[in-house]
């Protein structure tokens, strides 16, 4: 977010600068190129004015030509010149030009008196003194006239040189902060990638270390799982087991010396011996539900074969049991954690899933082993199938995780739910 405002800033900064650059080359444009062009243009219509009365002047004095003929020709000349310097002081792009105003307005009202004079003397019939006030007055007066818009002229090529040096000095400017600013900008950019990869980097590795740590704790918390499991069983069995046993053996024996057989004690001590035997049975089969020591003692194949058929007579749901290949006899935490899987798959089929009955497959491939819990209930929702919601889910995936497998639950394609587990088949070295 820094970095975002700091080039945000930036942009608004240097747009607000460009545009006043942008705006003083305009103005600088409209106010003075234009109107030093256009001032430009009537100084060279007064000079061409000027010149055109240098030859009607020149064919007057050196033509003998009368002088009343060129009245109407030196008329529209002072029109022509008066309308152009008229025009060219509305047009003077720079305060200085307004002395030589005055300069060329004195200038040319001299040369308007002057022109009067001449006429006024040839109209009286003295051609002479006409011809010499043109040589003495009226041509010295144009010569100077001359001079002057000439000055102007070039006043107005050095100001355009300079308005050009001034434009030039903008665009040079305006260049140098689009660099500038594409430098910064380009900059701030790479800062802030930085910063929010390293940012990225710091997140991931934390989230990393989470994940790593979440796995240690949940094999750390499966194993003791397995392990008050595994003693609790133990204790039943042989503990309890053992005291169950006893009972039941001794009340045998009491009822073989001690009672007679049309003794009433005698069907109390068969209630008794039966119910001793009832609890021991529970307690063998609670036993082997914590544990089972088929695991231990033939390995996962085993146990899988000896479930489906105790979680039928549990539940009432038949299962279908099917298995392709043999696999190794696999004692190791794999067995116990593909067998915890299974077991509570088919928990949340009868739990959950409201099927009337379920299907187990084995299949065991060189390298891999392969589990299916199929049902055919309701299903399960797209969320759920996608992140495994749920205690139950989220365990099996976590022991699938621990022995490098890959659970996938979805909706199998003819109702119902479907768990798929991979895992590698440890082979021992």
């Amino acid at each position: 977010m820094i970095g975002f405002a700091v080039s945000l800033a930036a942009l608004i900064l240097y747009a607000l600068f460009t545009g006043r650059q942008v705006a003083s080359l305009r103005r600088l444009q409209a106010n003075t190129v234009e109107r030093n062009r256009l001032d430009t243009l009537q100084l060279m219509r007064i000079q061409d004015s000027l010149y055109s009365l240098g030859l009607a002047l020149h064919d007057v004095v050196e033509d003998q030509y009368g002088l009343i003929g060129f009245e109407p020709e030196f008329k529209r000349l002072r029109m022509q010149l008066a309308d152009a310097i008229r025009k060219e002081a509305a047009l003077a792009p720079y305060p200085e030009q307004d002395a030589d105003q005055e300069q060329l307005a004195i200038a040319l009202r001299n040369l308007d008196k002057a022109t009067e004079q001449v006429f006024a003397l040839a109209k009286a019939g003295d051609e002479k003194g006409a011809r010499d006030l043109i040589v003495g007055t009226l041509r010295p007066q144009r010569e100077s006239l001359s001079q002057r818009i000439s000055r102007m002229l070039i006043q107005n090529n050095e100001l355009d040189q300079q308005t050009t040096n001034e434009i030039e000095r903008i665009y040079t400017g305006v260049e140098r902060d689009i660099y500038t600013f594409l430098l910064a900008a380009l900059a701030a950019i790479i800062v802030t990638a930085l910063s929010v990869a390293y940012t990225n980097r710091r997140m991931f590795e934390q989230m990393t270390s989470l994940s790593e740590h979440k796995s240690v704790l949940a094999r750390k918390l499966i194993s003791v799982q397995e392990e008050v499991l595994r003693s609790v069983s133990r204790e039943l069995h042989d503990e309890f087991g053992q005291i169950f046993t006893a009972i039941g053996a001794m009340l045998a024996r009491i009822e073989r010396k001690r009672v007679p057989a049309d003794s009433p004690l005698h069907a109390d001590l068969e209630d008794v011996q039966g119910m001793a035997q009832t609890a021991l049975d529970k307690v063998r089969s609670l036993s082997q539900m914590l544990h089972p020591a088929v695991i231990d003692d033939y390995g996962l194949e085993k146990a899988v074969e000896w479930y489906v058929p105790t979680f039928e007579k549990q539940t009432g749901i038949p299962v279908s049991y099917s298995k392709v290949g043999t696999g190794p006899a696999i004692k190791d935490e794999t067995a116990i954690h593909v067998y915890r899987i299974l077991q509570e798959a088919l928990n949340n089929v009868a739990r959950h899933s409201g099927s009337k009955s379920a299907a187990v497959r084995v299949q065991y491939w060189p390298e891999i082993l392969r589990l299916e819990v199929e049902d055919r209930g309701v299903g399960l929702r797209s969320e759920d199938a996608k992140r495994g919601r749920g205690l139950g889910l989220v365990a099996m995936r976590e022991r699938a995780e621990l022995v490098h497998g890959r659970l996938k639950l979805e909706n199998a394609p003819e109702g119902g739910t479907r768990v798929s587990l991979e895992v590698p088949i440890p082979h021992e070295s």
